[in-house]
């Protein structure tokens, strides 16, 4: 699930997560195009001196999150291509068998175009391929963008639209909602959420709203869920009630189709549809909500566009005790009759796909005899509850040149088989997790730690293999809230985070994170506010801090006996991230981002006193970062306020000069020779000595200076919440994404 996948960029950080009201009256795309470089290979930085080449990978978990789109190319053996609700677009390269990132080029000021709304291919050109881009909606995030390309998605041109798509909201696995149309490839069709249906004569360059299309457009709803081509007819799928399917007509409008499917809640909402060429039969899939969740009834129908006949061909119905949607169609082209459909939300005896030969009249659940082989991405035998066939699956795609390999997106990863009963991950490079916590150990076996959204805590023994322990388990976690190593005694380590299938929210390791036990007890707020931990240099004492997801704030405890017994710390800002100072045990730190204050600790974090006053304050992703080896050298990264440095345990504060913004800030291991031995320190932010937009950067000499160590191939949208050097190896450097998974980077 994706329940974790708001970014929570600075422009977005107070806002609430309900929908609001966004354009609705006519659109008008802005038709303004930009050359983009190539997704492979590095640009030039604008200052080069002032940069640093490094060579940038993706370290290897597997999907973990909602792969919404599956296309294959008609024509072209082999070309498909992947889309995610929030990290971007990709493309199968058979050869080595693995995903090709096509979208990492995107900006810290574009974080909202990771999400991919639709994509789209031309079977008459296949080097061309179309991204609509756009992951919310409402009125707090930019316009959405269209991205063109002549060559697969290795380079772009892009188009700045006016108006807002969706890519993490509801409905973000219907679709596609972009289509090249089959009588002019000049011409393309996007349908908008709020905004009608678009219509571009020129390949993508500029839009324009097509008024022609009779659908009332509602500033709250779904909108165009779907666009399809049956022969040289564009069907319209529309979710916002009355007429469901719009079809073109020979002068040029659209119609309503005749004698379409009206059977209540059944058919309230079409999510997805394909059409079969040889049997010129379309299927439609339908459900009561545009999903992925809530879904509760739903339906399947073919249309016969030769004779205009409807018929109801779904599998089963849902009903009370078995209620789902439908959401997933495709057909094999290559096998006339030959389709499969997926359900969706069907939680009590689990989402499955139905396939039928014979265009419908009969049906077999693939997941009644798939044997599952998830060895490659053990992470999703889920703690040890073992591995399922899936769940939300609204993606599915049959390859037209074999129609035994079919390839289906859940709310996690992508399965694929080539013999109907053998299913396993075909997910290499795909890498969709949204980090929230990093550590590299200074020793042991992990090369990484990390705490992370949807899928609790990982212990990263290889980076180029999935975690071989998959998900840390007793207990299991959903998304992770807090991540601490004993800097003295660095094999204990504690976790907390959302509670799944236990009560349990915190718990400790004495292995470097290989296992784990619970903490045998826990203060009462902890299953419903789990929050930030933090752990005493020689792992005596633990600091936890409470915050629920709608961000009300609770009392900190405090525990001396490896969390056996929990005392409430009063003198703690409630809701603060504590701070362990990583060579004296007795000292801690928080800051109080309500107050813009420091408050420090000198007895072991049983009661706190003021310190540096006066910081900035307003904002809960302003966070403190305490250096390794040094007691009391504490660095405060305040965004567009700047970084600020302390060197006598918080109790004042100096900017560091020349850096105009800090997001996030991390240390490793000393440049050999390096002045003091000062460990290098990393962060995103800004220096417009190195370059005016933010990036990630590394000094060598405690922030006199600064290197830009990304380029602009590796950008990967908003990246403020955690980055964190290696402490063995000088120069690497591990950056959280929110979306692209864990970035981790080398000098070259």
């Amino acid at each position: 699930m994706r329940a974790s996948s708001d970014p929570r960029p600075e422009s977005v950080q107070h806002t609430g997560p309900g929908r609001r009201a966004v354009l609705a009256g006519a659109a008008v795309a802005a038709a303004s195009a930009t050359v983009l470089p190539a997704a492979g290979a590095a640009s030039a930085a604008r200052r080069p001196a002032a940069s640093e080449r490094y060579r940038w990978r993706t370290a290897a978990i597997g999907g973990t999150g909602f792969v919404t789109g599956l296309l294959f190319h008609p024509s072209v053996r082999s070309l498909v291509y992947a889309r995610t609700d929030i990290g971007g677009a990709y493309r199968w390269d058979a050869r080595a068998s693995r995903w090709t990132a096509l979208t990492d080029h995107i900006g810290w000021d574009d974080w909202n175009l990771l999400g991919v709304e639709a994509m789209a291919v031309d079977p008459a050109h296949p080097d061309r391929l179309y991204l609509a881009l756009g992951t919310y909606a409402q009125d707090w995030a930019s316009p959405g963008a269209v991205l063109r390309s002549e060559d697969r998605g290795a380079s772009w041109e892009r188009t700045d639209l006016t108006v807002r798509l969706g890519a993490n909201e509801d409905g973000r696995g219907a679709g596609e909602r972009l289509l090249v149309d089959p009588r002019d490839s000049e011409t393309l069709w996007l349908g908008t959420r709020h905004d009608g249906l678009l219509r571009s004569a020129d390949r993508g360059a500029s839009w324009s709203a097509d008024t022609s299309f009779p659908a009332a457009v509602s500033a709250t709803g779904q909108g165009v869920t779907l666009l399809v081509a049956a022969g040289r007819t564009v069907y319209a799928g529309w979710g916002d009630g009355g007429t469901a399917l719009y079809r073109t007509t020979a002068a040029g409008g659209w119609e309503a189709v005749p004698g379409q499917p009206s059977a209540g809640t059944a058919t309230g909402v079409p999510i997805r549809a394909a059409y079969d060429a040889h049997t010129r039969a379309l299927y439609v899939t339908y459900a009561n909500g545009p999903g992925p969740n809530n879904q509760t009834d739903g339906s399947v129908h073919r249309l016969d566009t030769v004779t205009g006949a409807w018929s109801d061909v779904t599998p089963v119905v849902p009903g009370e005790g078995d209620a789902f949607g439908y959401g997933g169609v495709a057909v094999a082209a290559s096998r006339p009759g030959t389709v499969v459909v997926s359900t969706n939300n069907r939680w009590g005896q689990v989402d499955t796909l139905f396939r039928s030969t014979d265009g419908g009249a009969n049906w077999t659940s693939l997941k009644d005899t798939a044997v599952l082989d998830v060895s490659e991405t053990p992470y999703l035998e889920w703690g040890g509850e073992g591995a399922k066939f899936g769940w939300w699956i609204q993606a599915v795609a049959v390859d037209p040149h074999d129609a035994r390999h079919i390839v289906y997106g859940t709310g996690a990863t992508v399965f694929g088989t080539r013999d109907l009963v053998r299913w396993a991950p075909e997910i290499r490079g795909l890498e969709e997790t949204s980090v929230r916590q990093l550590i590299s150990p200074p020793s042991g076996r992990a090369r990484l730690l990390s705490g992370l959204g949807d899928i609790g805590v990982m212990y990263h023994d290889s980076l180029t293999a999935s975690p071989s322990r998959g998900m840390a388990s007793n207990p299991v976690f959903g998304t992770a809230t807090g991540l601490a190593l004993a800097t003295l005694e660095p094999s204990y380590v504690v976790r907390a985070g959302w509670p799944s299938g236990s009560s349990s929210a915190g718990a400790y390791s004495r292995d470097g994170g290989r296992s784990w036990k619970p903490f045998a007890a826990q203060p009462e707020i902890a299953a419903s506010a789990p929050g930030p931990i933090a752990v005493s240099a020689d792992g005596a004492v633990l600091l936890w801090s409470f915050v629920h997801w709608d961000g009300t704030k609770y009392a900190a405890h405090r525990s001396t006996d490896n969390g056996a017994t929990w005392a409430e710390v009063p003198t703690f800002p409630e809701g603060g991230a504590p701070v362990a100072d990583p060579v004296d045990p007795a000292r801690f730190y928080v800051y109080d981002t309500d107050t813009g204050a420091v408050f420090r600790s000198t007895d072991g974090g049983a009661t706190f006193t003021r310190g540096a006053t006066g910081l900035p304050s307003g904002d809960v992703q302003f966070r403190i970062a305490a250096a390794p080896g040094r007691s009391g050298d504490l660095w405060l990264s305040a965004k567009d306020n700047g970084l600020l440095r302390s060197v006598d345990g918080g109790r004042t504060f100096t900017a560091v000069a020349g850096c105009q913004a800090s997001h996030a800030l991390g240390f490793g291991k000393a440049a050999p020779g390096s002045r003091d031995r000062y460990p290098a320190v990393f962060q995103t932010g800004r220096v417009t000595a190195v370059h005016d937009d933010v990036v990630v950067l590394r000094s060598d000499d405690a922030g006199r200076t600064w290197v830009r160590i990304n380029d602009d191939a590796h950008r990967w949208g908003w990246t403020g919440e955690v980055i964190t050097g290696d402490p063995r190896v000088h120069g690497r450097v591990y950056l959280g994404t929110n979306g692209r998974g864990i970035q981790y980077a080398d000098p070259v």
